[in-house]
């Protein structure tokens, strides 16, 4: 299995619902925090690779919740990429609070030129930096 890049959040009073735990729309928000960060991290500027003349737009979002995180915990969101295609990435975040797990799932990404909206060639520099971060397993994280 490869590196899996973790970025770690605060989950505010704000995030929560009635029930006190965080509402299930903010999981997909957390993972987009925790792709720009992957971003930041590994690839660079994101605004750099938009004006070279790529972009990258969600194409399928599944999220499977196990049990909520709840107001001021620190949330690990865990980001292995599962695949690396021509046009498309897949990345199966892993959300946990410590040792518990709170929710899973899988987010594809298809490359675009941000003009046309076509689809394009993942840009090598891209894929060079993510190769590291391929689980390679294309299994879904287990319970």
């Amino acid at each position: 299995m490869g590196e899996v890049f973790t970025h770690r959040l605060r989950v505010r009073y704000s995030e929560c619902d009635q029930q006190g735990v965080v509402f299930n729309g903010h999981y997909l928000f957390f993972y987009d925090v925790a792709l720009t960060e992957l971003w930041r991290a590994l690839v660079g500027e994101y605004g750099e690779m938009v004006e070279d003349g790529y972009d990258l737009v969600v194409a399928e979002a599944r999220i499977r919740y196990r049990e909520g995180a709840r107001f001021d915990e620190l949330l690990d969101v865990s980001m292995p990429v599962a695949h690396l295609g021509t046009t498309s990435m897949t990345v199966r975040p892993v959300f946990r609070v410590g040792e518990r797990l709170i929710a899973d799932g899988e987010v594809r990404h298809v490359f675009i030129d941000p003009a046309s909206k076509a689809k394009r060639e993942m840009p090598a520099r891209v894929r060079s930096a993510l190769r590291p971060y391929l689980d390679g397993t294309g299994a879904a994280p287990s319970a």
